[in-house]
């Protein structure tokens, strides 16, 4: 994994922030990710949204996780909250690895933006990479039209019931 986050380090994708190079925490966010990307290393699917959320991985560094969640300070994220909670009530949190599509936050330090079609296609080889002998569950339609797998409706602007009924069947069956 480590070569991963080394590469992740080095990419450019289109005008993204790449917030594992730049900044103050860049150290210790590819540290997080590498701890994290170990501890999933198992792990049988890959729920895959769309980019970093400007409160979520931009500042923790994992995907789909705000520093509130690991720390119990700084910013909350709306989807990471529910993403969390729903993989903790289906007891899966642990064969659930978390990406994007686009792993660089399109976007301001207050703001999310959609990625382009460009920084979908530049950011995809490292899902690509993660999807390999895993489980696809795309979060939302760039994710699926980008990844395939199992489509599942993103928790955001109302959706926090169909994401929870979606992951529930795509992951427990029923």
């Amino acid at each position: 994994m480590r070569a991963l986050i080394d590469r992740l380090v080095a990419a450019r994708i289109g005008q993204t922030t790449n917030f594992y190079r730049d900044g103050s925490g860049a150290a210790e966010r590819c540290d997080r990710l590498a701890a994290y990307l170990g501890s999933r290393s198992g792990a049988g699917h890959l729920l895959v949204g769309e980019a970093p959320g400007y409160r979520g991985a931009r500042v923790s560094g994992i995907p789909f996780t705000s520093e509130r969640l690991l720390t119990g300070r700084g910013p909350a994220e709306a989807t990471a909250t529910i993403v969390h909670r729903v993989l903790a009530e289906l007891g899966v949190t642990d064969d659930v690895l978390l990406w994007n599509v686009v792993p660089t936050h399109p976007g301001t330090e207050t703001s999310n933006r959609p990625p382009t079609r460009r920084e979908v296609a530049e950011g995809r080889v490292f899902a690509d990479e993660l999807a390999a002998g895993r489980r696809v569950l795309a979060v939302g339609r760039i994710a699926h039209a980008a990844l395939g797998g199992t489509y599942v409706r993103h928790p955001s602007h109302g959706g926090a019931a169909a994401f929870t009924s979606a992951l529930h069947h795509a992951l427990i069956g029923t």
